[in-house]
């Protein structure tokens, strides 16, 4: 098989990048180990960022977003006794729109479905090789034990943290820097209507807590928990009691409405960033290049940016012959990959319990100057609404 770019993992990167390739003319061929099913129904992300909101639009991707999502103008910053509404549009003129990652993948899914795009779904053993020559390529066995091989001239990793992409770049070439953070999330979906118009993110003596949402009819919640906790410790009862008390539950005649949960699971938190993004004919992007805990709602955010900048810098390179953009990628990448991961760090470590009392001090000092201070409002604001694609 021979095309000019083979994209390994069919998320959301990988899909919006063939997509993208596409109207600029490249072709692309995509390998997935997992099933299109599983893919798509893989729950994560909720939180579209403004630019995000804007290139799926521009690129044809937005007919049922602007239809079924849910724009948000702002969120609730909470700790006991007080709930502050921060309003982004007027902050900062951009809004957010609650629309879940399941559903960009099946919009992305139909477009390369109706655009003819190979995409290689459930392969194993994928490995990529000559990377640092102009012939890469990379082999993979298909679903019916067939060894195959697809000839390129660019190998784009979308394929996550454990892919091979990642692992792919040597040692003596690659800079990485982790934190991992000393507390995870429980989080369930429920069949019911969100007890609220807006995510709430509250700190509470507890641990934090977050009310968000997938649509008018299905609540996404979490609770912090120690690492390490068994999901069958926690019985649904238990999981709504604690929701309950850290949410503020009867605040100011606030009440959390239960409901039948369909999904729990238990979400480590770590902070993770390799550079660089490019090595010879290897491009990583999203997940495969870095890792942000979900309290800053950027994961999916920083691989729709990724590879809106990656693109057309091999547009350039594969169509025009200039390798300028292409060249200059990873470090264009990384300044806004480092600006969303200092901000996830900075809303977990300031809504997150570290059991010190000190440091409980602080968060609540921190808290009361983000909602009084205008300054600490539109900082978040212009954060979590998010930086122009390319900052």
């Amino acid at each position: 098989m021979r095309t000019q770019v083979a994209i390994v993992g069919a998320g959301p990167a990988g899909l919006l990048l063939s997509h993208l390739l596409d109207r600029a003319g490249v072709e692309s061929v995509i390998v997935e180990t997992r099933s299109r099913e599983y893919v798509e129904a893989r729950i994560r992300a909720g939180i579209l960022e403004h630019s995000t909101v804007q290139l799926l639009h521009e690129v044809g991707l937005g007919e049922r977003l602007a239809r079924e999502g849910d724009e948000h103008r702002g969120i609730y910053l909470q700790w006991p006794g007080e709930r502050h509404h921060l309003d982004f549009v007027d902050l900062v003129g951009r809004s957010v729109t609650v629309y879940g990652q399941t559903e960009v993948t099946k919009d992305l899914g139909k477009a390369r479905e109706a655009a003819g795009q190979e995409i290689r779904y459930e392969v194993t053993d994928t490995a990529v090789h000559d990377l640092e020559t102009e012939q890469p390529y990379v082999t993979f066995t298909g679903p019916d034990g067939t060894a195959e091989r697809i000839d390129a001239d660019v190998v784009v990793g979308c394929d996550g943290s454990f892919g091979p992409s990642r692992a792919a770049v040597p040692d003596s070439v690659k800079q990485t820097w982790e934190r991992v953070y000393p507390y995870s999330w429980l989080g369930i979906l429920a069949d019911v209507a969100p007890s609220t118009d807006e995510l709430i993110y509250a700190w509470h003596p507890d641990g934090f807590a977050l009310h968000s949402m997938r649509s008018e009819h299905v609540s996404r919640l979490y609770l912090q928990v120690p690492n390490g906790t068994d999901i069958d410790e926690w019985s649904d009862d238990r999981i709504w009691d604690a929701l309950a008390t850290r949410l503020g539950h009867g605040q100011d005649g606030w009440t959390l409405t239960p409901g039948p949960v369909t999904e729990k699971s238990v979400l480590p938190m770590r902070s993770f960033v390799q550079q660089p993004m490019r090595h010879g004919r290897l491009f990583l992007a999203g997940d495969a290049a870095h890792i942000v805990p979900p309290t800053g709602a950027k994961g999916l955010n920083l691989a729709v940016a990724d590879v809106a900048l990656l693109a057309p810098a091999l547009a350039a390179l594969l169509r025009d012959k200039d390798p300028a953009l292409a060249d200059a990628y990873s470090d264009t990448a990384l300044r806004r990959v480092w600006r969303c991961t200092h901000f996830s760090w900075w809303m977990t470590t300031m809504l997150h319990r570290s059991g010190d009392p000190f440091d409980a001090q602080l968060q609540l000092s921190q808290l009361r100057w983000v909602a009084a201070s205008e300054a600490g409002r539109m900082g978040l604001a212009e954060n979590y609404a998010g930086l122009p694609i390319g900052f």
